[in-house]
């Protein structure tokens, strides 16, 4: 997470206790020392914003930080106060110790929808805008450096700009993001002593006779930050690029491949939190077991072989949300939009993602983990896999029910959207650990409430 972000979380988060303690200062009838001392004033008060919080992340405010307009910044507000308000009327009935009252609640959530949409638009302008942004000279305009300067322009949280690019010549077609052509390559020097730049960023597209080794030596003897492009990216885009990668990486690297303990503690908390699932989704699974029976002809539950850990395959347990032999004609092929082979009640359990709750039976036994790469299908795999370099690489871990690209990317049909899929599934496979997992899981209750993604 951007560091610009994780301020604009912490400020909003204390802006929003600020606004509740002065209402209290203002309609409460004891000091507010003793109020937080000795009436819980502190935990009431962080329960109301952590349901702000809340509010907001579900209303992508931290993922869209830049204000593009007023208004619908406003009305975002509006439903965050509100979601505050529902937790309130919730607590009133199971937790009635840790509410606020009627007026400090209503006084507080009128400074808060005062005071963090004005906070948010000038944090917009000027620590997005004017301070602490970082000025990037690309050494070379291969399609990573591209993407990288497109994505600074489109996501201003990271606080980078690009003061421009040495290339052997000027790029064909302009580049959103990137800047002017500075120069050569093997002018590095002349130019980060005009620019100043930050950072340096190298992505040549072809490195011998271009790379200015020495003059990037020189800099990085001097303090000067120097890194490649392939590395910002990953950082940046949370992605390991497969254009940029090559064999030696994961041969060499120290850290690429999945640590032994992290994959065990995975399968001790996956199994436990399938079990606690299963046990707890009993009824609902119960309820669309009848709505799929009831409402098509065939199985309720359908198995479908997918390849699993090691490329061994298995068969995955899913609700049926397609016509009984919808592929006899066609085979095996990718969802697509508004399919036909998918049933009136199928759409709404793939929108909803109730078609995957039997993937808990699928953990439980071993194939599956709650957090991994997608599984896919046979047929799919082998296409793929001569198709896509690496593509193979994504079997050394257990598939999962949700994962790191089924949160960050939409589902897609394309050579180009697997690819993609392909490059957060080998970030997933590099980071992969408990904390990365919590998050995961914490998103994918997201997309699943906002019913994103689904096809």
């Amino acid at each position: 997470m951007p560091v610009s972000v994780v301020g604009l979380l912490v400020s909003e988060a204390v802006l929003a206790f600020v606004c509740y303690l002065a209402a209290w200062a203002l309609v409460g009838d004891v000091d507010v020392q003793f109020y937080l001392m000795f009436e819980s004033g502190g935990e009431r008060i962080l329960v109301v914003v952590t349901s702000i919080l809340l509010g907001a992340y579900f209303n992508d405010l931290f993922s869209e930080v830049k204000v593009v307009s007023r208004l619908r910044l406003a009305q975002q507000y509006c439903l965050v106060v509100g979601m505050a308000f529902l937790t309130q009327a919730l607590l009133s009935y199971v937790y009635p110790e840790l509410i606020l009252g009627r007026w400090q609640m209503m006084i507080g959530s009128f400074l808060a929808l005062t005071i963090l949409p004005g906070w948010r638009s000038l944090f917009s302008i000027l620590v997005l805008q004017v301070w602490y942004r970082e000025k990037v000279l690309f050494v070379g305009a291969n399609s990573l450096v591209q993407t990288l300067a497109e994505t600074f322009q489109k996501e201003p949280q990271f606080s980078m700009v690009s003061v421009g690019y040495l290339a052997a010549e000027p790029l064909e077609e302009e580049c959103p993001g990137l800047g002017p052509w500075l120069g050569k390559p093997a002018e590095v020097l002349e130019v980060h002593e005009k620019q100043q730049p930050d950072r340096i960023v190298v992505g040549l597209s072809e490195r011998r006779g271009q790379m200015p080794v020495n003059e990037l030596l020189s800099l990085r003897l001097k303090g000067r930050m120097v890194e490649f492009a392939a590395s910002m990216y990953e950082r940046v885009t949370w992605r390991v690029s497969v254009e940029a990668l090559r064999p030696s990486h994961l041969i060499f690297s120290q850290d690429l491949g999945p640590n032994p303990h992290n994959l065990m503690l995975q399968r001790i908390y996956s199994f436990l939190i399938a079990l606690i699932g299963a046990v707890i989704t009993a009824p609902v699974m119960l309820a669309v077991w009848l709505a799929v029976r009831l409402t098509s002809a065939g199985p309720a539950v359908y198995r479908q072989r997918r390849v699993g850990l090691n490329g061994k395959e298995f068969n995955v347990l899913k609700f049926r949300s397609m016509y009984i032999d919808a592929e006899a004609r066609t085979g095996a092929v990718w969802a697509q939009k508004n399919d036909p082979r998918i049933t009136p009640i199928g759409r709404w359990l793939r929108k909803l993602r109730l078609d995957e709750l039997p993937q808990f039976f699928n953990v439980l036994r071993g194939d599956m983990s709650i957090v991994g790469p997608r599984p896919e299908r046979p047929e799919f795999v082998r296409v793929l896999t001569e198709q896509i370099p690496f593509y193979g690489q994504r079997h050394t871990i257990l598939p999962g029910i949700t994962g790191w690209a089924q949160i960050n990317h939409k589902y897609g049909d394309t050579l180009e959207d697997t690819i993609t899929k392909l490059e957060y599934d080998l970030y997933y496979l590099k980071n992969v650990g408990p904390s990365l997992d919590l998050y995961v899981i914490f998103h994918t209750f997201k997309v699943m409430l906002l019913s994103r993604g689904a096809q």
